[in-house]
């Protein structure tokens, strides 16, 4: 019973004496925290006093504000001397010089018709058949009065031969003969033209007649598109006029295909459309698999080339009152450069004054820096 006794008198005191230290512990936590929040507000202070005694001695001090500057990390890149080429982007579309609307050359009733929309045909291949039954009647009849016409031809110039009969005879049957030979001919041309035949190889697009339909000379009966002769049109802003010409080298993309070719400009219209001011440049398309007419396409004519060319990228220049201007790096310090620029294309600007190929532009924080500025080149 006393060694019971004994026991949990020990473990309540043990008990007391850890809840004592954990007090003391979190007493001590408490202080520390309180000094350091106390700390920092003193440094606070501090700072605040040490920005504002810096901005009265650098407005007493110039030399004090110069060698207080902080410097600011920055990345640099260096002007280059190139070959520099500007283009002019056009969005242009396919056709064809063989894009054409077959008609009816004769009246009839239309019995065939072999061509389907989307069918690829040789030169010279059947489109349709029209009724050709009255023109051959009148063929089979001409062709009679014409074997007549040249037995008894034959007869009489033999006559004239031996000198029998007059010569008004001879000419009568030979101009007989003659005229039915023409009238022959042409019923035989007329046959020929109830054949609807393809112009040249290519695609029929269009089928603009039914079997059994009644057509009459002109009525329009396919749309045909030619395999060959493709160029490209596109609408150019007038201020280039006197900038292309023809011979011009060209790059054209098709989105399409995701495919480029290089090739030249074939023709430059000499008229100005009033409506937007525009005139027509055309470029030779050689033949090109899965090129179709009324494709689209990205034209990138060059227009200016300077071999010899002072280069920097577009993002790097920035604009004030005065003008253009660059951050180059001297001795580990920005210097605001003014420059005359040139053209620009695909992020390149040609500058025509005020930096020489070799030096050292401000790249990544260009925009944090100024005139001045003393700058930390980042070692990449």
């Amino acid at each position: 019973m006393k060694k019971s006794l004994t026991i949990l008198s020990a473990l309540v005191l043990g008990l007391i004496a850890f809840s004592c230290d954990k007090g003391t512990e979190e007493t001590a936590v408490e202080a520390k925290v309180a000094e350091l929040a106390a700390l920092r507000t003193q440094a606070n202070e501090l700072q605040v006093q040490i920005q504002e005694l810096e901005k009265e001695i650098s407005s007493l001090d110039p030399d004090f504000a110069q060698a207080n500057k902080k410097s600011i990390l920055i990345t640099t890149a260096q002007v280059e001397k190139g070959n520099f080429e500007h283009f002019v982007e056009l969005t242009g579309s396919v056709l064809s010089k063989k894009n054409v609307s077959i008609s009816s050359e004769t009246l009839g009733t239309i019995l065939e018709i072999p061509a389907v929309e989307g069918m690829r045909v040789s030169k010279g291949q059947l489109l349709a058949r029209i009724d050709a039954e009255s023109i051959q009647r009148n063929i089979d009849e001409v062709q009679n009065s014409l074997d007549l016409a040249i037995t008894l031809f034959e007869k009489q110039a033999r006559l004239w031969e031996q000198e029998i009969g007059t010569e008004i005879q001879y000419l009568e049957a030979k101009n007989r003969k003659e005229g039915l030979e023409r009238s022959l001919a042409s019923l035989e041309t007329q046959l020929s033209k109830t054949m609807v035949r393809a112009p040249f190889a290519g695609t029929v697009e269009q089928v603009n007649v039914r079997l059994g339909e009644l057509v009459q000379p002109g009525a329009p009966m396919f749309q045909f598109v030619g395999e060959s002769d493709l160029y490209i049109e596109a609408d150019v802003s007038e201020s280039y006029i006197g900038v292309l010409d023809k011979g011009d080298s060209v790059m054209v993309y098709f989105p399409n295909l995701d495919r480029e070719i290089a090739t030249k400009v074939s023709s430059v219209g000499a008229i100005i459309n009033p409506n937007n001011r525009t005139f027509k440049v055309e470029v030779y398309l050689p033949r090109i698999e899965n090129v179709k007419p009324n494709m689209i396409s990205v034209l990138k004519i060059k227009d200016y080339e300077n071999a010899e060319a002072t280069i920097v990228p577009s993002y790097l220049i920035l604009s004030d009152n005065r003008g253009d201007y660059v951050y180059t790096v001297e001795n580990g310090v920005a210097k605001k450069k003014y420059i005359k620029r040139g053209r620009t294309f695909d992020l390149e600007t040609e500058v025509l004054s005020g930096l020489t190929p070799g030096e050292i532009l401000v790249d990544k924080g260009f925009r944090e820096v100024g005139d001045n500025f003393n700058v930390n080149i980042a070692q990449l």
